[in-house]
């Protein structure tokens, strides 16, 4: 049993303000897999304080780049090297199928490879050529760090989402304050031990897993330049309200409800097998999961008789077990959520043509939820609108192209999506039509070259590559 008893606070383990630790339990089944200590606002007083001297102090800000970069990339190969423990405590802890943590640790390197090249290459300073040949004023561009980061995370994808938000952030030269859900105590404090053995200077970060309450009280801390937020759209527009109040810099990752548009001259058998990953990736919970499925009438049956067949084949039980597809919710809560919204798709007159509302026969100790499926849905139904987060897929019929990219449209979000068909040219020419902020052609994977990010309710903002790393400096112009 692994047991975190401190908190990690500007780059050393700390007593907590708090007593008790809570206890981390396996969604599969109950049985308890760590303990682990729970920040409070003191700690967060104590942290942004930290963080607000080692910026103005300027030990790692005024590090050059290149060496920022060498202690990022000593970090990544760090977590290269515990990739097999890092998906095993994601795993355990979350419910996530052990073949999507283990698939995501490559992910990893790739994303943080686009940062290190990014900052890199990155204009740090740079001398403007005057538009007017004649003028005597020469300006000169800086990119500086913005100063303190609140960086607050969700528990859907743990380590991806710390990663997406530490890493640029610290080769810009900002202190961090790095705010995790409980549930993830166990695979964020080994997150910290990776963070302390990659050797950053002048406690730069911490890291503290914290309920709400005191999340807000982080984002709220006038100690605090800029927030970063991954999460609800809810939750994100709280905190845009605050990061509007006190005039501090805002990037929001928010929710998705993204469409899948299979064409009619799609091969369907290739589309619904793509789509096992695209729709159901970590058991459903993901901001960018293609839970609307978008049919042509003419291949409509032809469609859901594949996405039936293959929901059908899935292995649900047991995240550790090699074979499993579908693992538990991370919460009874969360799979009580799931459970409603499937037999609400009932109500609203949605053809059930697999899964349901039980739960799986043989797994009730565990948050499980039946995968399912419903077809002759109509866009606007609420299990059409609304983020689900679980594996729940929706099957809706359109007329033409057209039709198509007005149902993919209608929504209040924009995260992602997808376009299927056998003219990479055809599809590009309808995913440039989808008012979203990452679309996939044919299931190609998301690329961290690339910026991510919302249009909509989605978020406000970009991560990953040079763009997601420009939101973490501020442009200064010195004339001369």
């Amino acid at each position: 049993m692994l047991t975190y008893d401190r908190l990690y606070i500007a780059g050393a383990w700390t007593e907590p303000s708090r007593a008790g630790l809570l206890d981390i339990r396996s969604p599969h089944d109950g049985r308890l897999l760590g303990r682990a200590a729970q920040a409070g606002p003191a700690d967060v007083d104590r942290a942004v304080a930290a963080a607000r001297a080692s910026f103005d102090g300027g030990v790692w800000r005024e590090t050059p780049p290149a060496a920022r970069v060498a202690v990022l990339r000593r970090f990544n190969g760090l977590r290269e090297e515990n990739a097999d423990r890092i998906a095993e405590l994601i795993a355990a802890e979350n419910g996530s199928a052990g073949w999507f943590t283990r698939a995501g640790q490559p992910g990893l390197t790739r994303q943080a490879n686009a940062y290190l090249k990014a900052a890199e290459e990155f204009g740090w300073e740079e001398t403007l050529v005057p538009s007017d040949p004649a003028s005597p004023v020469r300006s000169v561009v800086r990119r500086e760090a913005v100063g303190v980061v609140a960086a607050v995370i969700p528990w859907n994808s743990p380590f991806s989402s710390a990663t997406s938000k530490l890493i640029p952030a610290l080769l810009a030269g900002n202190s961090v304050v790095l705010k995790v859900c409980p549930e993830n105590s166990l695979s964020m404090g080994f997150l910290a031990e990776l963070l302390d053995r990659a050797g950053l200077l002048g406690g730069v970060v911490s890291v503290l897993p914290a309920d709400r309450e005191t999340s807000e009280h982080l984002v709220s801390h006038p100690g605090v330049d800029k927030i970063a937020f991954t999460g609800s759209t809810r939750a994100g527009r709280r905190i845009a309200a605050i990061a509007g109040e006190q005039l501090k810099r805002v990037s929001l990752e928010l929710g998705g409800k993204s469409a899948a548009v299979i064409l009619p001259d799609a091969d369907i058998a290739t589309a619904v097998h793509g789509l096992k990953f695209s729709s159901l990736l970590n058991n459903g919970e993901s901001c960018i999961a293609q839970t609307r499925i978008l049919a042509p009438r003419e291949r409509y049956d032809e469609v859901v008789a594949g996405l039936k067949d293959v929901i059908e084949s899935l292995k649900v039980g047991d995240p550790g077990d090699p074979d499993t597809f579908i693992g538990p919710m991370i919460r009874r809560d969360q799979q009580e959520q799931v459970r409603r919204y499937i037999a609400l798709g009932v109500e609203e007159g949605a053809r059930l043509v697999t899964g349901g509302p039980q739960v799986p026969e043989g797994l009730e100790r565990g948050n499980y939820v039946t995968p399912t499926l419903f077809a002759d849905v109509d866009n606007s139904m609420r299990i059409a609108q609304e983020e689900i987060f679980g594996p729940v897929l929706v099957v809706i019929p359109y007329d033409d192209e057209d039709d198509a990219v007005r149902i993919a449209n209608d929504s209040e979000y924009g995260l992602s999506g997808g376009v299927w068909s056998a003219s990479e040219e055809h599809a590009l020419a309808v995913a440039r039509r989808i008012r979203t902020g990452t679309v996939t052609v044919n299931g190609a994977s998301v690329g961290f070259d690339g910026p991510f990010g919302g249009f909509k309710a989605s978020g406000i903002g970009r991560e990953y590559g040079a763009v997601g790393l420009g939101t973490y400096t501020e442009y200064k112009t010195i004339t001369v």
